[in-house]
């Protein structure tokens, strides 16, 4: 095998929303939603908002489930949150179904003339009248003697947006009007909590909620290894073990850690531990650029300051030293914690303890903040 050959034969995908040949640590969540697309529309997983920090492959896993979807029945339209969304959708799910409805006619007869020399009179017609609503209950209309279901998977939700509130709204009376539709959503912890605030929105609030924590080690250590075994290489011991401390269980530094050391491997058929060594510096590299630096961004100067105090400590962060450092009120750590819960940035592994959620992101905002 030629090294070109071998960078091409990369079986990882560090690519925003490309699946992966193995779907770690989401098996609960995808047998689940499998059982709900085989309910024939009754599952209260139908409707489902999934939670998480950038990189922990929101995006991939619902492109996987579209994909599942489509196998059990389902036409789908996989958007994300824009303006335009609605007419996407709608689009989208026209052109799913196009094999199981009938053209729809663009122009029509309006007159004939007899004399003196005849000829007829045509207008064009516009597509399905009515608002988004009625234009898809046009679509359920011609889909009802199929069985086909419905699904409109939302990336990025962005609850500032009124197409979100009307999606949602109308969906509600999808449910209430006994049609097979489902709804998926998936976006970052402080948007999806906005959305469920909402008013117009709260119908969400009995959502199933699926939180995209970090994966098992034994899970990382599993697909990293049978990724690469796919591929026709293998992977030394010490390579793997180094790949998985690095990686952390973070789905999408999975994905960047593979590819780079894979290459790095060249045409061997083995990765070694120093081409994982070199994957994994390179992949750190990314990560901050790709990751990092846009969750550094959208921090307030408070959470930068309970960050910075919780850097003073290599692992876990106690609640007690956290306050002490600040000066600051017990409440006043409460409303931070909660804020940075939220948006996905640290983790509570037991009350009274934090630390941070992203690989990584200690060592970054030392460097940069």
């Amino acid at each position: 095998m030629t090294v070109e050959e071998a960078l091409r034969a990369n079986p990882f995908t560090p690519v925003f929303g490309k699946v992966p040949p193995f779907m770690a640590g989401r098996e609960v969540i995808i047998e689940a939603m499998i059982s709900a697309f085989e309910s024939n529309g009754n599952s209260p997983d139908l409707c489902s908002i999934f939670v998480g920090a950038r990189g922990t492959g929101k995006t991939a896993l619902l492109t996987y489930l579209s994909h599942e979807a489509q196998q059990y029945g389902w036409i789908t339209a996989d958007v994300t949150a824009s303006s335009d969304m609605l007419d996407d959708i709608l689009q989208r799910c026209r052109e799913s179904a196009a094999h199981l409805t009938a053209p729809q006619p663009t122009r029509r007869l309006t007159g004939v003339e007899v004399a003196p020399i005849g000829g007829l009179s045509w207008e064009n017609v516009s597509s399905a009248p009515g608002n988004w609503r009625t234009q898809m209950n046009a679509l359920f209309e011609q889909l009802a003697n199929t069985d086909t279901g419905v699904l409109i998977t939302v990336d990025e939700v962005d609850p500032s947006l009124a197409e979100m509130a009307q999606l949602v709204t109308t969906y509600q009376h999808f449910v209430r009007e006994g049609k097979k539709a489902a709804l998926l959503m998936a976006g970052l912890p402080h948007r999806i909590f906005a959305l469920l605030s909402g008013k117009s929105t709260s119908f969400l609030r009995r959502a199933a909620r699926h939180d995209l924590g970090p994966i098992p080690r034994y899970e990382v250590e599993e697909t990293f290894r049978l990724t690469v075994e796919s591929a026709g290489k293998s992977i030394e011991d010490e390579a793997l073990l180094a790949a998985v401390e690095a990686i952390d269980g973070f789905p999408f530094m999975l994905q960047l850690v593979g590819y780079r050391s894979w290459n790095s491997a060249g045409s061997s058929d083995v990765i070694g531990a120093e081409d994982v060594r070199r994957g994994i510096r390179l992949a750190r590299e990314e990560l901050g650029d790709r990751i990092l630096g846009a969750t550094l961004s959208e921090l307030s100067k408070g959470d930068l300051a309970f960050l910075r105090a919780m850097a003073e400590d290599e692992a876990d962060t106690a609640r007690a030293d956290l306050t002490a450092r600040l000066g600051r009120t017990s409440s006043y750590v409460s409303s931070y914690k909660k804020r940075l819960l939220e948006a996905g940035v640290i983790e509570e592994p037991r009350p009274g303890v934090f630390k941070f959620a992203l690989p990584g992101f200690r060592e970054y905002l030392l460097e940069h903040a």
